[in-house]
């Protein structure tokens, strides 16, 4: 039998004794804890290494490999010296191998989790191999070693500033007079004072954080609400261990400890058990020997989940001022327009459009139903629709490049545009070419939601009836049908509505809508006609999807009392002085949507929980970790309104809110237009009547 001795700087109160199989061979592995005590770990080293076949040291430095710094430890150098005549390990080789496929393990298992995240190493030259595997999927590294090493508030964030750090204090750290002089720096009531101050800066970086690298014993004295969320990279998960990461509300762990006999082992324990077996020195170890043992004994790193599946992803979108009006209602610019002339806001207005992008607003709480979660940040660039439409499209991109580059930072997977930023130039396909994260305008969620309140509309109306499997028995009509959101409502119509009537000014492509419709939509009722004039008075529904910005595309004094329209094309084809003039019609802007989860956002616009349709695209992508280029330029796909309609739907989705020109229709808007319909078509009817009656026989 083999004896495999573990010497750990921890305590004793975790010692055992064990026997157990390895490789075919009988081993008895025994730990003893020192309480910290080198002198002590000293004494029982020489005293066993008689009887040892190979021995692990636990709880103590690895010689660390950093860039080109070599780096060894002199306390550890201290203990391998007690030991001249037997392998002795740290574990370095296997612990290398281990955390390194911890990573790229979690990243193929669970798809793009690492992308962009915000890493935070406690001691980065002793994570440096899962620092170089993270840094294939994210540049947002950050390092507390100066903290830990010297109390100095500062965090390293990149890889080049861990290895100059390293090679500029290595004189220092790893000589024996030095480290002692640290360890009596760090007992001094000086120091002690300015650690609690740095201590703050500390918890405030671990809160900013996405994941971190650490031992448990790192992360004691941080809070739940400091850790709530936070994937953590370690190693030796016990039960224990579970549960305090379960207190902290920790959302995920990677344990990249190997096990045996259903407890964590040492990686040293490990590395040790092998040098014993197979007869040589760690030194003598390749990466064959590692593989075999990693693959013969099954072990692999684990993901757990302390309080079940919890998984946070990130997000960004882009906002930006609608109107002088909203920047009147920002501090301190509201004080300026009560004390200032009309000139002064207008130039104003100019002024916030040469602004730097910010953070308007973090979002957080947003949880789906099967247990994924999102966090993200509303980032404002500062043009109105005015001064964006005065520029060129360069000025936009300009500042929604400056968005995603901050995006990025922030740690966000995908960042979506909002309002006039996603119309700009060829909505969103430059941008996305040359942004450094994934891009989508919601455009797919916008239509999807736009006819999905419509369709809610027409039940709360109820002039149309609605049979049982939801398909209204009326007459719906899209203007600009064959254009890319246009077919795509058509599309939707056709499902969703007993008639439909395509109108365009393009007799050959409505054919073949009519037809692809006709196909794809068996029993679907379809018309064409070069314009809305001729059946517009017969409509229930009319939806305007034209490209044709501040032209007027239909008489609204012609509609049927009652009709709902659905105004997707951004610009609005209907203008405000349209809409004023029927108030027997319901002319719908948008359909918003009941964000899943207790969310947690600045004001913008609407109701708590609720979001523009386009926000809730990039948040379901986020939730589906889909970070992809999505919704991109004037031609919506159809497959992607259905694919993200869907989506919606499996995340907890819901319409929340049917928006028009003045904001969120109320109940009583609802009543309002039903009354105001049957009393205009009992005029229509008493009219027509009279008229009748007068005529000569």
């Amino acid at each position: 039998m083999k004896t495999v001795v573990s010497v750990s700087q921890g305590s004793s109160e975790y010692d055992y004794d064990l026997e157990t199989s390895f490789l075919g061979q009988p081993f008895r592995i025994i730990r003893i804890g020192t309480d910290c005590d080198l002198s002590r770990a000293e004494a029982v080293l020489e005293s066993v290494h008689t009887q040892a076949d190979a021995i692990g040291l636990s709880m103590v430095h690895d010689h660390y490999e950093v860039g080109r710094e070599q780096l060894e430890h002199p306390d550890t150098a201290r203990l391998e010296a007690c030991v001249p005549d037997k392998p002795v390990t740290t574990g370095a080789g296997l612990r290398a191998i281990l955390q390194e496929w911890a990573v790229r393990h979690t990243q193929s298992e669970l798809g793009h989790f690492f992308d962009n995240a915000r890493v935070l190493f406690m001691n980065g030259q002793a994570g440096y191999r899962i620092a170089r595997a993270l840094s294939e999927h994210t540049d947002n590294l950050l390092f507390a070693d100066p903290y830990t090493d010297f109390g100095v508030p500062r965090l390293l964030t990149s890889l080049k500033q861990l290895e100059t750090y390293t090679s500029l204090t290595a004189p220092i750290m790893f000589r024996p007079a030095a480290v002692k002089a640290v360890e009596t720096i760090l007992r001094t009531p000086l120091y002690r004072l300015g650690e609690n101050l740095v201590k703050g800066s500390l918890h405030h970086a671990v809160s900013e954080a996405h994941v971190i690298v650490a031992s448990i014993g790192d992360l004691e004295n941080f809070t739940a609400k400091e850790l709530d969320g936070k994937t953590v990279i370690t190693s030796r998960v016990t039960d224990a261990a579970m549960d305090w990461m379960r207190s902290r509300k920790v959302a995920m762990v990677v344990d990249y400890s190997p096990w045996l006999e259903g407890r964590p082992v040492g990686v040293n324990v490990m590395e040790a058990m092998i040098s014993a077996a197979l007869s040589r020195t760690p030194d003598q170890l390749g990466p064959d020997d590692y593989l075999d043992v990693i693959q013969s004994l099954g072990i692999e790193p684990r993901i757990l989940y302390p309080d079940g599946y919890r998984r946070v992803n990130r997000f960004a979108f882009v906002i930006h001022p609608l109107s002088q009006q909203y920047l009147t209602k920002t501090p301190p610019l509201d004080w300026v327009a009560n004390v200032s002339p009309p000139v002064v806001m207008n130039l104003v207005e100019k002024a916030i459009a040469y602004s730097p992008p910010f953070i308007y607003s973090k979002v957080s709480g947003i949880r789906s139903p099967n247990g994924d979660e999102v966090e993200g940040w509303l980032i404002t660039v500062g043009g109105t629709p005015r001064e964006i439409m005065a520029h060129g499209p360069e000025f936009t991109y300009a500042r929604l490049l400056q968005a995603a580059k901050l995006a990025k930072k922030l740690g966000a997977q995908i960042m979506g545009l909002g309002a006039f930023t996603k119309v700009v130039g060829d909505a969103g396909i430059t941008v996305a070419k040359r942004a450094p994260l994934p891009i989508t305008t919601g455009n797919s969620y916008s239509a999807s939601g736009a006819l999905w309140a419509a369709h809610d509309a027409m039940k709360k109306i109820g002039r149309v009836s609605i049979g049982p499997s939801g398909k209204a028995a009326g007459k719906a009509m899209v203007v600009g049908a064959t254009g890319a959101i246009g077919s795509v409502c058509a599309r939707l119509l056709a499902k969703a509505v007993d008639e439909v009537y395509l109108a365009a000014p393009e007799p050959a492509k409505l054919l073949a809508l009519k037809e692809s419709i006709e196909q794809e939509t068996p029993g679907a009722i379809v018309h064409v006609a070069g314009s809305a004039e001729r059946d517009l008075a017969d409509m229930d529904m009319i939806v305007t999807a034209t490209s044709g910005a501040g032209k007027r595309i239909l008489d609204i004094m012609k509609v049927k009392p009652g009709c709902v329209i659905t105004d997707v094309a951004r610009p609005l084809d209907i203008p405000a002085e349209d809409v004023a003039k029927r108030p027997d019609v319901l002319v719908i802007e948008s359909g918003e949507i009941q964000l899943p989860g207790k969310v947690h956002m600045k004001d913008i616009g609407l109701p708590k929980g609720i979001a523009y349709a386009c926000l809730a695209e990039t948040i379901v992508l986020a939730l589906e970790a889909r970070f992809e280029n999505f919704t991109l330029g004037r031609n919506i796909e159809w497959e992607k309104v259905r694919e993200i309609y869907k989506l919606g739907l499996k995340h907890g989705m819901k319409l929340a809110a049917i928006s028009g020109v003045n904001g969120v229709f109320t109940e009583e808007d609802f009543e309002r237009v039903r009354v105001l319909a049957a009393s205009a078509e009992e005029t229509q009817a008493e009219e027509s009547q009279a008229e009748g009656s007068s005529t000569p026989a």
